[in-house]
């Protein structure tokens, strides 16, 4: 992308911890918030496209793939052009998809532009990984991983809050327009910490052979397997969760959009105060590993709960049980990326985590396609998540045996 007219900022400054931690923070919000625009806009893109509620799930799963994909190849990338050059991409490109689908504004539209953004998304923590783990001391490396990864329900914050009301006044289109705005914007301001965080590229790394080598690299370590597959449960029900949260609060519970897009927004801080607190308690704990555990038995109790919800329950009892599910089926990613780090060989964090995020993303992809083929199964949205929840199952069975593959206790 064209060098913006952005100056340097000074390289002490640049490399400090509250400055990456911050911009690497607002680069994963602004990202999450374009992939989130559709989800969190469903009933009124899909009334006002005259599709089904459920083909939200069809589009999150574009979405994830195209990041899959690009997760994979993003390790290069970063190595090439730097964590800076990197992220600028990442926000330009989820700017580029939410400008054409607020453009046009149709149904086939919207395939290149989830396109577009899942790739913008894809490429974002290999990036910020490389940034974090160069600077981040070991003793909170946990912490600073969970801190940074608050970017993700902070953009679905800014998603539950912003976009309903955009699309009350002004249509729908209108929040992916702001959206695009926002991302662009911060793509050229992320120019003047480039010069600090990207001097350690290497733009003669060779090409050839090296495009899929995280997936190699991730699958030859058992440890580092189980954790990739282990992700791609979680996964599943994260995006399941986040995806059809407002369209279960709306078609399945009989909430208002705006009333919807609250919760939304509550059930998001639930799981930014978790990334921290996991984050936290990994580092106390001195095992990511079995903090994750924790994390996938929670998520399940959730999943089960959320199965009994009827129009009658209470509004504040909803918020509730669905903060909790937020607090665990959103808060394990830091503490993911951590372990990732700590458990791959020195000077692959970026190629490792691509490779492991390709199962993220192909968790992200099936988990919201086949909750959207589930709900006419099983009769509803609220009981669909049982269903999904064996998946967080799945998951801490996979934790367990990482742990034993790693040495754990």
């Amino acid at each position: 992308m064209p060098t913006a007219p952005v100056a340097p900022a000074p390289a002490g400054l640049a490399r400090s911890l509250p400055v990456i931690v911050g911009a690497t923070t607002l680069v994963q919000a602004l990202v999450t918030l374009a992939t989130l625009c559709v989800a969190t806009l469903g009933p009124a893109i899909t009334g006002a496209l005259g599709v089904p509620p459920e083909m939200v799930g069809y589009q999150m799963s574009l979405v994830y793939i195209a990041g899959a994909v690009s997760a994979v190849l993003a390790g290069g990338t970063v190595t090439r052009h730097g964590a800076g050059r990197s992220s600028q991409l990442a926000l330009a490109l989820g700017g580029a998809g939410c400008a054409l689908g607020a453009a046009v504004g149709t149904l086939w539209a919207l395939v290149p532009a989830s396109l577009l953004i899942g790739w913008g998304y894809g490429m974002t923590n290999p990036a910020s990984s490389h940034v974090l783990f160069r600077f981040a001391p070991a003793t909170r490396r946990n912490l600073i991983f969970s801190l940074k990864q608050t970017g993700v329900p902070l953009g679905g914050v800014l998603a539950g809050l912003m976009l309903p009301a955009l699309s009350v006044a002004f249509g729908w289109r209108a929040g992916l327009a702001v959206i695009a705005a926002l991302a662009l914007g911060a793509a050229a301001a992320l120019q003047a910490l480039r010069p600090a965080w990207d001097d350690d590229r290497r733009p003669d790394a060779r090409r050839r052979g090296r495009a899929f080598g995280g997936l190699g690299l991730v699958w030859a370590h058992p440890p580092l397997r189980a954790l990739a597959l282990m992700t791609f449960c979680f996964a599943a029900v994260q995006l399941s969760l986040t995806t059809f949260l407002v369209t279960l609060l709306v078609e399945g519970l009989g909430r208002s959009l705006v009333l919807a897009g609250i919760v939304a927004s509550l059930v998001q801080v639930a799981g930014a105060l978790g990334r921290v607190f996991w984050g936290w308690l990994a580092d106390r704990l001195g095992g990511g590993l079995l903090t994750l555990a924790l994390i996938g038995g929670l998520s399940l109790g959730c999943a089960a709960i959320t199965g009994l919800m009827t129009p009658t329950w209470p509004t504040w009892t909803v918020t509730v049980v669905l903060a909790l599910f937020g607090l665990s089926a959103i808060g394990w990613n830091g503490v993911f990326l951590a372990e990732v780090a700590r458990l791959c060989p020195p000077g692959q964090v970026g190629a490792a985590t691509g490779g492991a995020l390709f199962f993220t993303f192909g968790g992200v992809g099936v988990g919201p396609a086949l909750f959207s083929a589930l709900v006419p199964l099983l009769g509803g949205y609220a009981v669909t998540f049982p269903a999904i929840g064996l998946f967080a199952l799945t998951g801490t069975v996979l934790i367990w045996r990482a742990r034993r593959l790693a040495g754990g206790p």
